[in-house]
């Protein structure tokens, strides 16, 4: 079981800059990758970025160049830092975990932080 923890969601202005946080406890060594996704009203849940066990890093294009994410390995923690921030990032931001245990493959959600962004 792992377990994920989000915190950082708030109302900014457009241009603003946030940053999301994720601690990770539990059975961390089975992680593969974390990522955040986030989902609109109305609109489907979305990846946003993702960063392997390797350190590799994906993002969604909509973000590319104004988001980063990053991890704390020691802290167990995984970062998404927002800059540039626009009226259509608006959305309930999740983190999530992969999880891999033996042949079994796993995923965990946090609970979500609202992230709002007023033009």
């Amino acid at each position: 079981q792992v377990q994920l923890v989000e915190s950082g969601g708030d109302l900014v202005q457009a241009g603003g800059s946030l940053r999301l946080s994720c601690a990770a406890s539990g059975s961390i060594f089975s992680i593969d990758a974390m990522g955040w996704y986030r989902q609109a009203p109305g609109k489907q849940r979305e990846l946003v970025a993702l960063i392997t066990s390797g350190g590799s890093t994906s993002y969604a294009d909509s973000v590319k160049g104004r988001f980063t994410i990053s991890r704390d390995i020691a802290k167990n923690t995984v970062y998404l830092q927002m800059n540039s921030l626009k009226p259509e990032d608006t959305a309930v931001y999740y983190c999530y975990a992969d999880s891999q245990v033996g042949i079994e493959d796993y995923d965990y959600w946090g609970q979500g932080t609202q992230v709002t962004v007023s033009s």
